[in-house]
C-alpha cells in the first residue's frame, strides 16, 4: 500500500471516529443533559461525589473536555465552588480513560446491531428522546466500526520499512515523541481517539510499549490544553477549572515523563499485550492525577485563580456577551435585502439573550440571590431595548418599498421580535417572582417535583434551540418538529399536573408548601414553548404545511 492511500485510509477511520463520537455525546445532551446538569449541581458539594459524577458523565458524554467546559461554566454562574469543580473535572478524566478500555475490547458483533436497532428506533418514531436513544446507538456502532478500520488500516505498516526508522527515531528522542502525540491530540480534540490510535498501533506491533507511553503522556498534555483554548476568550471565572485542570494534567504529565525517562520503571505490571500496557498506563495516570489533586486541590485553585487575574489584568473590560452592539446599519436601509438581513442579525442576539435568560432562570430555582435576581431583569432591559430598535429600523425599511417577498419576511421578523420579547416578559415578571417567592418563604421542592419541572424545563430549552436555528435555517423538517413538540408538551404537561395533584392528595408537605409556584412555573413554561412555537409557521405556511384550522367540520 502507498503512504497516500495509507494516510487516506487511516484519517477517514479517525474521521469516522470523531463523528461517531460526536454522534454519541449529541445524543445524550439532547436526550438526557438536562436530568445530568442536575444530578451534576447536586453532587458538586461533595469532593468524593463530584468526582463520580465527573467520571459518569465523562463516559455517558464520550468526552472529558464537554464536561470540563460544563463544570467550568457551573463555577463561573457561582453554582459551585472551584475546588469542587477541579476535582470533578479529575474523575470526568478518569472516566475518559475508562472509555477507553472498554472499547479496546472485542465489540465486533455490536457494530450491526447497533447500527440496526438505532436506524430503526431513529426513523419509526418521533418523540424526541427515543430519536435520540437511537442516534446514541447509531453513534456507538460507527464509533466500533471506526476502530475496526483504524485497524485494518494499519496492518501494512508491519511490512513498512520507513516506518522503523521513524519510530527509532521517536524512541530515541522521548521529548519530540511526547510534543507530537501532544500536537496529534489537540488537532483531534479527543484524548480518546488519539489514545485509542496509539492502542491499534501498539497491538500491530508498529509503537513499542515504551514509547506508546511517552506518547500516551503526551496525549495527556495535549487534551489539558483543549477546554483552556475553548474558554480563553470567556468571563475570568469561567476561565478557572479548564486552567486548574490544565496545571494539575499538564504539569502531572511532564514531571511523570521525566521519571519514566530517569528510571526506566518495569512495564510488567501493566500487563502483558502492548495495547494494554498503553491503555492502563493512560488509565493509571489519571488515577494518580486524580489521588494526587485531592491534597493540592486548593493550592492549584489559588494559583490558577492568581493566573486568571494577572491575565484579566486590573481594569479589565466588561464581557463581549454584557457590551451592546447593533447590527442595523442604517446605511444598508435603501437596499431591503440587506436591511432584512442586519435584522436578522440582531434577531438573533435577542435569541442569545433569551437562551441564557432561560438557562439561568432555572438555575436561580435552585440558588438564588438579590445580586442574581437583579443581573437577569436586567437582561430584559437589553431584550426590550432591541425589541424597539427593530421595530423602528424595520418601519423605516417599509417607506423604501421592497417586494412581495420581503414584504412577508418584515412581517415575519416584526412577529419574532415580539414573541422573543414577551418570553422575556415571562421570565422576568412571572418566573422571578416565582423564584423570589421561594426565598423569602425557604422552602424546597419535592425530588419528584423538582425532576418534572427541570425535565420539563429541559424540553422547552431544547425546542427554544430549534426555534433560534430556525430563525436562520428556515428548515421544514425542523419547523415541524418544533410543532409536534408542541402537541407533545401539552401532554406533558397534563400529566406533570396530575402528578403533582396525587401528591398533593397524599399529604406531601413540600408540594403543598410548593404547589403554586410549581404550577404557576409549569404554566409560563408551557406559554413560552408556545410562543417559540409560532416561530415555525411562517416556514410551514410557505411551504404548504400548514392547515387551516384545528377545528372539526360541523
Amino acid at each position: 500500500m502507498s503512504g497516500s492511500v495509507f494516510f487516506l485510509h487511516m484519517a477517514g477511520a479517525v474521521a469516522l471516529l470523531l463523528w461517531a463520537t460526536r454522534m454519541v455525546r449529541t445524543g445524550v445532551e439532547r436526550a438526557y443533559g438536562n436530568v445530568l446538569r442536575q444530578r451534576l449541581r447536586r453532587t458538586l458539594g461533595n469532593p468524593v461525589l463530584a468526582a463520580l459524577t465527573g467520571l459518569a458523565m465523562a463516559v455517558a458524554l464520550q468526552s472529558s473536555t464537554a464536561v470540563t467546559l460544563l463544570i467550568g461554566s457551573f463555577a463561573g454562574l457561582g453554582i459551585v465552588t472551584g475546588l469542587s469543580g477541579i476535582l470533578a473535572v479529575r474523575g470526568a478524566e478518569v472516566g475518559s480513560a475508562l472509555v477507553v478500555k472498554v472499547l479496546s475490547f472485542d465489540l465486533t458483533l455490536l457494530v450491526p446491531i447497533c447500527l440496526l436497532a438505532g436506524t430503526v428506533i431513529f426513523l419509526t418514531t418521533e418523540r424526541r428522546q427515543w430519536r435520540q436513544f437511537g442516534r446514541i446507538l447509531v453513534g456507538i456502532g460507527l464509533l466500533i466500526l471506526s476502530l475496526e478500520m483504524m485497524s485494518e488500516a494499519a496492518e501494512p505498516l508491519r511490512q513498512s520499512t520507513i516506518v522503523p526508522l521513524i519510530v527509532g527515531y521517536l524512541s530515541s528522542d522521548p521529548i519530540s515523541a511526547f510534543l507530537l502525540a501532544a500536537v496529534v491530540t489537540y488537532v483531534f480534540h479527543s484524548s480518546i481517539a488519539a489514545v485509542l490510535l496509539l492502542t491499534t498501533f501498539a497491538a500491530r506491533g508498529i509503537v513499542p510499549p515504551e514509547l506508546g507511553i511517552v506518547m500516551v503522556l503526551g496525549v495527556n498534555l495535549g487534551s489539558s490544553f483543549i477546554a483552556p483554548m475553548l474558554t480563553r476568550g470567556s468571563p475570568p471565572a469561567y476561565r478557572v477549572v479548564p486552567l486548574g485542570n490544565l496545571l494539575m494534567r499538564g504539569l502531572g504529565s511532564v514531571v511523570l515523563l521525566a521519571a519514566f525517562v530517569v528510571f526506566d520503571p518495569s512495564l510488567e505490571r501493566l500487563g502483558a499485550d502492548p495495547a494494554d500496557r498503553i491503555i492502563h498506563a493512560h488509565i493509571a495516570f489519571n488515577i494518580l492525577i486524580l489521588l494526587a489533586g485531592i491534597p493540592l486541590s486548593r493550592l492549584v485553585l489559588k494559583a490558577t485563580e492568581a493566573i486568571v487575574a494577572l491575565q484579566a489584568g486590573p481594569k479589565e473590560e466588561e464581557p463581549a456577551a454584557i457590551r451592546e452592539t447593533s447590527a442595523l446599519d442604517d446605511g444598508a436601509l435603501t437596499n431591503p435585502q440587506q436591511a432584512l438581513a442586519n435584522v436578522t442579525r440582531e434577531a438573533v442576539r435577542m435569541c442569545e439573550t433569551i437562551e441564557f435568560m432561560l438557562c439561568r432562570i432555572l438555575e436561580l430555582y435552585e440558588k438564588a440571590d438579590r445580586r442574581a435576581i437583579d443581573a437577569l431583569a436586567t437582561m430584559d432591559d437589553t431584550v426590550d431595548r432591541r425589541h424597539a430598535a427593530i421595530k423602528l429600523y424595520l418601519a423605516r425599511i417599509t417607506e423604501r418599498g421592497m417586494s412581495d417577498e420581503e414584504a412577508r419576511r418584515c412581517q415575519e421578523l416584526l412577529g419574532v421580535c415580539v414573541k422573543l420579547e414577551q418570553v422575556g416578559d415571562i421570565i422576568v415578571r412571572n418566573m422571578l417572582a416565582h423564584v423570589e417567592k421561594k426565598m423569602e418563604r425557604g422552602v424546597e421542592f419535592t425530588p419528584e417535583g423538582w425532576r418534572e419541572l427541570s425535565g420539563f424545563h429541559g424540553s422547552v430549552l431544547a425546542n427554544a434551540r430549534l426555534a433560534f436555528n430556525l430563525l436562520v435555517t428556515r428548515d421544514a423538517a425542523t419547523a415541524r418538529e418544533l410543532v409536534m413538540e408542541k402537541d407533545r408538551l401539552r401532554e406533558v404537561e397534563k400529566e406533570t399536573s396530575r402528578r403533582h395533584f396525587e401528591r398533593l392528595r397524599q399529604g406531601s408537605e413540600q408540594s403543598v408548601e410548593t404547589s403554586s409556584i410549581h404550577l404557576d412555573t409549569i404554566r409560563d413554561l408551557k406559554q413560552i414553548n408556545s410562543l417559540l412555537a409560532t416561530l415555525a409557521y411562517p416556514v410551514l405556511e410557505e411551504q404548504g404545511l400548514l392547515s387551516g384550522s384545528r377545528l372539526k367540520a360541523v
